[in-house]
Order: structure tokens, then C-alpha cells, then sequence
């Protein structure tokens, strides 16, 4: 419990005091965000064009601190192959979105790398950590999250699925990412909860069938996202001072989906991230509806925009948002209970 006190603190203290520093190098090298118009609408957040970007920086480095000092501090947590190999997803994927930030700043526009070069970028990671969980860490290859449903998908199989949840977590929460601190904030709610999973899992290891020292040290990582992202939450919050930039949201989507691979709750991550669940379905039914219909089903995509354009105020829809994510979240972590009181001698 120390050592995700100390990772918590580590990681908010790092991006609270590190993150105004940031923004100073940030601005002085010219690197703002770049807004374009979508459609016959107005984009609604035209007037935060120049806001710095890529403050993904300040979380990945929060996290990595954090994760390090923790271990530093409690001789009893020792670094696990699940931790350093989690930790290979979270700064390879933010690399990915760097790159992709750093060519659209150099290039003028909101255009970075193309589509293609991206989702590459994205797979060969989620491939270099997909491999490490199967050969080095010998993760389950079960989807389960209750004792109804598990199933048994093989070393194959499961290699694909974890590239599909992978790149789809990471795309989910970057589309989530258009309004101050809306991002930022509901992570902060998904990554208390895999810290609670975690050292749920530690604490219980034979229900689980896992490695304590696994299961902790992913707890840990899990409280270093926590702290890392509410301190970023500082300076992100509406009027956001920077914006975190595919760096941070690639960065925090591929946390999310690492984190509910290894711990084997991968079913629950749907309902973990409701939120962003429906901003993703909201991109696809738009497409869907212009495509074969000819007329948009929202007025604008993802929702947050579309509640934007109705004219709702942006900080009562951030507000709104994140109660909607609190409730998944709080509902993800009562079937998670639910489920280990149903397991055979977890309850006498």
C-alpha cells in the first residue's frame, strides 16, 4: 500500500510542478495545437488554436517517476516482467503520438503522420508487447472477467485480439480527447479503478492464479497513471493551459488496454471505459448514417461536439461526461466484486 501511496504522489507531483515548465519550453518553441474545421459546422474550439500541445510528455514522464521511485522506496516491490513490459507499451506507444504531434506542429496543419503510418506505428508496439506477455510474462490466454463467461482463445488468437483492443483503446481515447480535460479526467477515474483491481488481485492471489509480485507491480503502474494524469488535470482543465496531444491520449489508451490484458480483466474494459466506448460508436454511427443515408445522425462527431454545436456549455459537458465515466467505472468495480464473492471459499 506504501509503494502506490508513493507512486500516486511521485507521479501528481511530477506533472503538477513539471508541467508549467513544460508549457515555457513548449511555447517558446513554438509548438501549439492546430485546429481545422470539420464539415459545414464551425469547429467549436477554433479560439484555443496555439494552446500548447503534446503535453503527453509531462504524464509518460510522471508515470515512468513514479514507477521508479516507488520501487526505489519499498524494498518488497520488486520490478516484475508484467510492470517493465507495460512500461514498453506506455512510452512506445507515446512515441508514436510524439512523432505524430511533431509533424503536424513542423508542418503547419493538423495533420501528423498519415493514417497508415500511424496505425502501423501503433500495431508494431502493440505486436513488441502483445509477444512479450506471451513469451515473457506467459500471460493467460483466457477472456474472462466472471465465472460465466471465459473463454479460451490460444496463443493465436489472442496475439490478434490484443492488437484490436490495443489499437482500438488507443483511438478511442484520442477521439475523447476534444475538450479541456475531459480525457484527463475520466482516465483518472479508469486508472484508480485498475489500481484497485490489481491490488485486489495481489492480495487474493490464489482465487486469481497469479503472481503477487506481478499483480502489485502492475498496481503500482496503475497508481502512477492515476497521479500522473489528475496532476496533468491541473493545468488541462477548462481553460486548458496545454493539451496533451496524441502523446498523452495514445500513451493513456494503451495503458488502459495493457493493464486489463494482463490483468486478465479484458472483458471489463468496455464498461471501465464507457466513455469511451460512446465516442467511438458515435464517430461510427456518423460515418454510417452519411455514408449509406446521405445525413448525419449527430451534428457533429464524436457526442462532446455534437452537445457543443446544440450549444451546451463545453465545462457542463466535461462535468456531465465525467459523472457518466464515474458510473461506469463504479459499476465495473461492482461486478469485479461480484464476481470474487461467487468464487469458491472467497467468502466463509
Amino acid at each position: 500500500m506504501i509503494a502506490l501511496l508513493i507512486a500516486v504522489a511521485v507521479a501528481f507531483a511530477t506533472t503538477v510542478f513539471g508541467t508549467p515548465i513544460l508549457i515555457r519550453v513548449l511555447k517558446k518553441r513554438g509548438i501549439g495545437q492546430l485546429i481545422r474545421d470539420d464539415g459545414p459546422f464551425t469547429h467549436p474550439h477554433a479560439g484555443k488554436a496555439g494552446t500548447p500541445t503534446m503535453g503527453g510528455i509531462a504524464i509518460v514522464a510522471g508515470v515512468t517517476l513514479g514507477y521508479a521511485v516507488a520501487h526505489v522506496r519499498s524494498e518488497q516491490i520488486k520490478f516484475a516482467r508484467t510492470g517493465l513490459s507495460l512500461m514498453f507499451l506506455i512510452v512506445g506507444i507515446a512515441l508514436v503520438g510524439f512523432i505524430d504531434d511533431y509533424l503536424a506542429v513542423r508542418r503547419g496543419r493538423n495533420l501528423g503522420l498519415r493514417k497508415r503510418g500511424k496505425a502501423t506505428g501503433e500495431l508494431v508496439v502493440a505486436s513488441g508487447f502483445a509477444l512479450l506477455a506471451l513469451e515473457w510474462i506467459t500471460v493467460s490466454t483466457n477472456l474472462s472477467f466472471t465465472r460465466v463467461i471465459d473463454v479460451h482463445l490460444g496463443y493465436t488468437l489472442w496475439f490478434a485480439f490484443a492488437l484490436f483492443v490495443i489499437f482500438g483503446t488507443c483511438n478511442a481515447v484520442n477521439l475523447t480527447d476534444g475538450l479541456d480535460g475531459l480525457a484527463a479526467g475520466a482516465a483518472t477515474l479508469t486508472f484508480g479503478a485498475f489500481m484497485v483491481i490489481c491490488f485486489w488481485q495481489f492480495r487474493h492471489p490464489t482465487f486469481y492464479g497469479v503472481e503477487p509480485a506481478s499483480t502489485v507491480d502492475m498496481a503500482v503502474i496503475a497508481a502512477a497513471l492515476t497521479g500522473a494524469c489528475a496532476g496533468f488535470l491541473w493545468w488541462n482543465a477548462a481553460p486548458a493551459r496545454i493539451f496533451m496531444g496524441d502523446t498523452g491520449s495514445l500513451a493513456i489508451g494503451g495503458a488502459m488496454a495493457g493493464l486489463a490484458l494482463l490483468s486478465n480483466v479484458i472483458l471489463l474494459l468496455p464498461i471501465l471505459g464507457g466513455l469511451y466506448v460512446i465516442e467511438t460508436v458515435s464517430v461510427i454511427v456518423q460515418v454510417i448514417s452519411f455514408r449509406l443515408f446521405g445525413r448525419r445522425a449527430l451534428r457533429m462527431a464524436p457526442i462532446h461536439h455534437h452537445f457543443e454545436v446544440k450549444g451546451w456549455p463545453e465545462f457542463t459537458i466535461i462535468v456531465r461526461f465525467w459523472l457518466f465515466a464515474g458510473v461506469c467505472v463504479a459499476l465495473a468495480l461492482g461486478i469485479f466484486y461480484a464476481d470474487f464473492i461467487h468464487l469458491p471459499g472467497a467468502i466463509d
